[in-house]
């Protein structure tokens, strides 16, 4: 149970909405795209992505000037960069995008991934 469903009383909707069977998963990404123009691979990109349960973006959104988010920075981007999706998806953001030129890229992508992953989990 995170920070907040501590603090508050959820209603049978809220809770059904954080660990029902329908809705989904807030996860963090690291994709490799592929992008192919005519009969080539034109470019490789690596993209950190991030999903949030609708219900948990909600109520941390509705409660971002607590003292827990208030000054955390990483939360408050994810925040103001996030938009729904839809149901299957929730709210999304991309905290990271770069051609894939080099391990280099890899490693400031799985950084990246790492930051996403800790600020969820916090969240």
């Amino acid at each position: 149970m995170g920070k907040l469903e501590n603090k508050m009383k959820l209603t049978k909707k809220q809770i059904d909405g954080f660990w029902g069977e329908t809705g989904p998963y807030s996860e963090v990404n690291l994709i490799k795209q592929v992008r192919i123009l005519d009969d080539r691979i034109s470019r490789v990109f690596l993209v950190v992505e991030v999903n949030i349960n609708p219900t948990t973006f909600e109520m941390v959104l509705k409660n971002r000037d607590n003292a827990e988010f208030r000054n955390d920075v990483m939360i408050q981007q994810l925040l103001d960069t996030a938009e729904y999706r839809d149901p299957d998806f929730g709210y999304v953001s991309r905290a990271f995008e770069a051609k894939y030129i080099n391990e280099e890229i890899l490693l400031k992508a799985g950084n990246h991934r790492k930051y996403c992953e800790e600020t969820i989990i916090k969240i």
